[in-house]
This record gives C-alpha cells, sequence and structure tokens, in this order.
C-alpha cells in the first residue's frame, strides 16, 4: 500500500494480461474481416461451474443455430473425459451477438455430447430441455438474482484493505461512492455487454459485502433461462479478464460475519400469475417442503457441500436442514414478496440456490416438485 499526503493507494493483484495496451490491440480489432465471422463456441467443463471456449471461422454471418456446424475439443483437458478416448461434441444450443469482437460475430452456447453421443455428466442441459417441453403449456417464467464477488487474482477481495478488512457491513448494499463502491467498473461494463449481447439482464446492485455485487436475468421462459444466465456468467469473466480481476461465484468466499453469496430464483405459471394465484403457489411451496433434501442436493454443484458454508440460518439465509416460508421474509428457504400477498397472485422465490449453481439443474428441479408432482429423493426418468 502506497500512502501519501493527499490519498491512500490501494496496490491489488491484478493478471500479467490486464497491463497489455489495449490501444495497441484497438488498431487490430478494427481491421476489416470481409463476409468472414467469428464464432466463440463456449461450454461447461466438467467441474459444472468452469466455462471453456474457443473460436473458429465462418464463411458467413449464421441466422439460427441450424446454420453454426458441431465441433469438438479435448476433454481429457477440461475434466471430461480420459486422454486414451479424449473427442467431445459441441452441440450449439443458443446463439447471441458478440460483444467483445462486435458484429457480425457471435457467441454460441453449447451442449457437450460424449464420444458416444450421450450428454456429458455436466450437461444438464439436455434433461432440463425434455422437462421444460413436457410443461411448455404451463409457461414457465424465471428469474434469477445472480450475486458474485470481485477479487484480485490472489484471491483477495478487490478494494479490501491487504493487511485487513473493511469497516462492517452496513453501508456497502447498494451503496454509492467510492468507500462504499468497490468495482463498479466492472458492473457498468458488464451490464452493457449484456445488453448488447441480447442476455435479458434486468437490473443490477451493489450488495451487502463489500466488493460483492449481484445482476439479475429474466423473465426467461423454460430452457432460455439456463442459456441466459450461463452466458452473462461467461461475459462477465470475460469482462473481468480486461480488467485484470477475477469473478468469483464461491457461495461463502469470506468466512466469519460476511454475506455469502447465492442465486435466488424467482418462479411463475400462467396459473401463478392470474387472479387467485396464490393457492397455487401455496400448493408449489407445500410440495417443495416435503422435498427439501432433493432441491439441496441439485442446487449447487457439489451435492450441497458448497452451499452448507452459505445456508447457516444467518446473513439472510436460511437453515440447510430445515425448510421455512414466509411472505417478505429473507431467511426463509422460500419468500413470498409482500405485493403478491397483497394481490394473491404473481410468483416466489426460492433462496436457496447457490451462486455457483447449475440454472438448468435448479429450474428442472422446480419443474419436477412443482408441476410434475414428483416425490422422494430421486427425479424420475421419463
Amino acid at each position: 500500500m502506497l500512502i501519501t499526503k493527499c490519498s491512500i493507494v490501494i496496490k491489488m493483484a491484478m493478471s500479467a494480461s490486464a497491463q497489455l495496451s489495449k490501444v495497441v490491440k484497438r488498431q487490430y480489432m478494427e481491421l476489416p474481416q470481409g463476409d468472414n465471422v467469428q464464432a466463440m463456441y463456449i461450454w461447461i467443463d466438467g467441474t459444472g461451474e468452469g466455462l471453456r471456449c474457443k473460436t473458429r471461422t465462418l464463411d458467413s454471418e449464421p441466422k439460427s443455430i441450424e446454420d453454426l456446424p458441431e465441433w469438438n475439443f479435448d476433454g481429457s483437458s477440461t475434466y471430461q473425459s480420459e486422454g486414451s478416448n479424449s473427442d467431445m461434441y459441441l452441440i450449439p444450443s443458443a446463439m447471441f451477438r458478440d460483444p467483445f469482437r462486435k458484429d457480425p460475430n457471435k457467441l454460441v452456447l453449447c451442449e457437450v455430447l460424449k464420444y458416444n453421443r450421450k450428454p456429458a455428466e455436466t450437461n444438464h442441459r439436455r434433461t432440463c430441455k425434455k422437462i421444460m417441453e413436457m410443461i411448455d403449456h404451463q409457461i414457465p417464467w424465471f428469474g434469477m438474482e445472480q450475486e458474485y464477488t470481485i477479487l484480485g487474482t490472489d484471491g483477495h477481495p478487490f478494494g479490501w484493505p491487504s493487511n485487513g478488512f473493511p469497516g462492517p457491513q452496513g453501508p456497502y448494499y447498494c451503496g454509492v461512492g467510492a468507500d462504499k463502491a468497490y468495482g463498479r467498473d466492472v458492473v457498468e461494463a458488464h451490464y452493457r455487454a449484456c445488453l448488447y449481447a441480447g442476455v435479458k439482464i434486468c437490473g443490477t446492485n451493489a450488495e451487502v459485502m463489500p466488493a460483492q455485487w449481484e445482476f439479475q436475468v429474466g423473465p426467461c421462459e423454460g430452457i432460455s433461462m439456463g442459456d441466459h444466465l450461463w452466458v452473462a456468467r461467461f461475459i462477465l469473466h470475460r469482462v473481468c479478464e480486461d480488467f485484470g480481476v477475477v469473478a468469483s461465484f464461491d457461495p461463502k468466499p469470506i468466512p466469519g460475519n460476511w454475506n455469502g453469496a447465492g442465486c435466488h430464483t424467482n418462479f411463475s405459471t400462467k396459473e401463478m400469475r392470474e387472479d387467485g394465484g396464490l393457492k397455487c403457489i401455496e400448493a408449489c411451496i407445500d410440495k417443495l417442503g416435503k422435498r427439501h433434501n432433493y432441491h439441496i442436493r441439485a442446487y449447487d454443484p457439489k451435492g450441497g457441500l458448497d452451499n452448507a458454508r452459505r445456508l447457516t440460518g444467518h446473513h439472510e439465509t436460511s437453515n440447510i436442514h430445515e425448510f421455512s416460508a414466509g411472505v417478505a421474509n429473507r431467511g426463509a428457504s422460500i419468500r413470498i414478496p409482500r405485493t403478491v400477498g397483497q394481490e394473491k397472485k404473481g410468483y416466489f422465490e426460492d433462496r436457496r440456490p447457490s451462486a455457483n449453481c447449475d440454472p438448468y439443474a435448479v429450474t428442472e428441479a422446480l419443474i419436477r416438485t412443482c408441476l410434475l408432482d414428483e416425490e422422494g429423493d430421486e427425479p424420475v426418468d421419463y
């Protein structure tokens, strides 16, 4: 830390790549590319939470997913296969505008298939899509609130003193000012990049812990919820890469008296949104209460182990071992917004999913329990 008479400068650990001249890079990015298009293929790796990408050249601009070719990659380097049989298939599933290379270039979210054309273990999109198609007449809407923490490359929260802690929680939530909002440039760049890409980002705010932020995606119908949230996460990682910092989705990045990070999931159907829909909401909550353990396992990539550090009953969370619900209660498993309680229709919020959850797994679990009336600790094989 460099202390001067007029100011205090906190030196953060940042990536070497961030020090490269962006001015020099710009002269190359402005070169014409003719009719060629760069398509960046994106996929979820074997951890269930990490993202990978690589780029190929297309002869013309694709207008739909059908215009995009399948591709492959080395799964032995992404925790998805052994070296002796490492080829994995990339199946284009959703396409967005590329906010980094700009039009006509594309971001292409892909499913991963194994050598035998079966879904990879962390490809939850395939079953989620099947489940969503079974109940599409009920028009399920989702909105997910993605919390994350900005870190230096050494894992230290951005803007925190190198040998200590900032002031206690209180002034940071939706805070304004250099001593309350840490890293807003990242947030603003990410927001605009998502809008450009076509991601249904609908808001953002500073969170309770300093250097922690949240963005919201939705409303999205069915499978598009997972598509849009995963691409929003990818864009965030790329923006942070440019700034030389790291976006962490760890559910409890800092132990102690600091808030964790979740991905609260708002859910409704056509019936819930119509007059008298509160009865349907209450019926769904009753079903969720009887299947709490199944949902806890589905709500983080480690089967509940990550969330166990976050869902303690403190810091605006419920206890991982108990199910609860209430109106305007941020310490409950399920929150019914006060306006929904007053209007007797709308949606409910499941506050259990962790920040590093797979949105395909979360939304699929909600449909299975609430609309397909599944019971027990295991999903039904249709």
